[in-house]
């Protein structure tokens, strides 16, 4: 009766544990929404969202360079990545220009501000990445992989909840 008492114990202490955690998930996910609205300043009087500035990242890590693959690194559709390219155009951070290999293809470049934008941007993610990498410090290898393991899973799950919409 005891080892079963003890057994059912851990069990409910786990399940409680586990909640929690999906409960922290929940609200780190909500503040790193809040986040993503802040704007960053670039210069005197000019600033951009957190959202245009994951965008002009990717174009000046050439991982985007085109409208499509804007949209499908971000996952929006193509219309949406449209707009923003076209508002981080106005505002003078990037430019559109033909392709080479193709008349209806237009490749994205930054401007001199758009670079600005970038190190502001990179600025900013490198505290924040420090700050985390040096909590990450007293978190062993094997846990590691598991929270790996775990967002990768829950990654799955909520790309699946999406496509089924």
């Amino acid at each position: 009766m005891l080892k079963w008492l003890s057994w059912f114990t851990v069990a409910i202490m786990n399940l409680e544990l586990k909640k929690k955690i999906v409960h922290n998930l929940m609200q780190v996910a909500k503040k790193y929404a809040e986040v993503e609205t802040f704007a960053i300043e670039v210069t005197e009087g000019v600033s951009v969202s957190t959202r245009e500035a994951h965008a002009i990242e990717s174009i000046g890590d050439n991982q985007c360079v085109n409208v499509t693959e804007i949209a499908g690194y971000f996952g929006v559709t193509k219309s949406a990545a449209s707009q923003l390219v076209s508002k981080l155009t106005k505002q003078g951070f990037v430019v559109k220009k033909q392709a080479s290999h193709s008349n209806k293809e237009l490749q994205l470049s930054l401007t001199p501000l758009g670079w600005q934008a970038f190190e502001a941007h990179a600025r900013m993610h490198g505290q924040d990445q420090k700050h985390i990498l040096e909590t990450m410090d007293s978190v062993g290898l094997d846990e590691l992989v598991r929270l790996n393991e775990l967002l990768h899973n829950l990654n799955n799950i909520l790309d699946k909840r999406l496509t089924d919409k």
